[in-house]
């Protein structure tokens, strides 16, 4: 399987080139029938595979559950090859001044000073 921490010369591999190495052509299943076990369009799965559109969360929970794999690799990859695509091109983040802080200025630490999320309710089907 790719590794989506390992160094390569070009980009990391899409979600899509993973999804279609490493387990449709290995399982010789078809687009057409994982996206109707995954519960998506033709199109979306299509899309995906084809480097058109990305992994979200909601899809790395189907890739996860159907291929017995955890859904940050599938959101890993997908961050890691939209962080490579974006510093390809210059939007004008790379004329970005850093911010000069006062040294009395504490930053937040997020994961100590995090809001607690509320728990929602699921809605029975």
């Amino acid at each position: 399987m790719l590794d989506p921490k390992k160094p390569t010369n070009g980009p990391p591999p899409h979600p899509g080139q993973v999804l279609k190495k490493d387990f449709i052509e290995p399982m010789g299943i078809s687009v057409t029938d994982l996206s109707a076990k995954l519960g998506v369009s033709r199109n979306t799965l299509s899309s995906i595979i084809n480097r058109r559109s990305g992994v979200s969360a909601d899809m790395a929970l189907r890739f996860a559950k159907a291929f017995k794999t955890q859904p940050e690799l599938w959101l890993k990859l997908e961050y890691a090859f939209e962080l490579w695509e974006a510093q390809q091109f210059d939007s004008g983040w790379r004329e970005v001044e850093p911010i000069r802080l006062s040294k009395s200025y504490n930053p937040p630490n997020p994961l100590r000073n995090s809001v607690k999320a509320k728990r929602v309710p699921r809605l029975k089907p």
